[in-house]
């Protein structure tokens, strides 16, 4: 039973990341794998590794819905994919604030894509 959302919130300001868990779009099986995110307010920004070549990615466009988890606490939600270079380079610059320009340049090689979700 996923726990309530002030607890994850909580959780998720304490982390630097979280996992989370889609459903394949071929193979149908359920893929976790931990991730940076940015939690502004009640908006959760997650920026794909690869961008759009991000498998995770290509999973949550067929199917717009993942599992988070952080310390313990999960929630299912529904996400937004957005390529608009506007919305992206805002939430690169959200990245780039926590976790600082060099690391997103070193780890993140295609900035086209990212994805949004609300955490209520």
């Amino acid at each position: 039973m996923p726990t309530q959302n002030n607890s994850l919130k909580d959780r998720l300001f304490r982390s630097s990341e979280l996992t989370i868990t889609v459903i394949g779009r071929k193979s149908g099986r359920t893929i976790s794998l931990p991730i940076w995110f940015v939690l502004d307010d009640k908006q959760l920004y997650l920026l794909p590794v690869k961008g759009s070549d991000t498998q995770w990615y290509k999973n949550v466009v067929t199917r717009p819905s993942i599992r988070i988890e952080a310390g313990g606490a999960q929630a299912e939600l529904k996400v937004d994919t957005t390529a608009d270079p506007k919305q992206v380079k805002s939430v690169v610059e959200k990245f780039r604030e926590k976790y600082g320009p060099g690391d997103v340049k070193k780890y993140y090689s295609k900035l086209d894509v990212a994805v949004l979700a609300q955490v209520d």
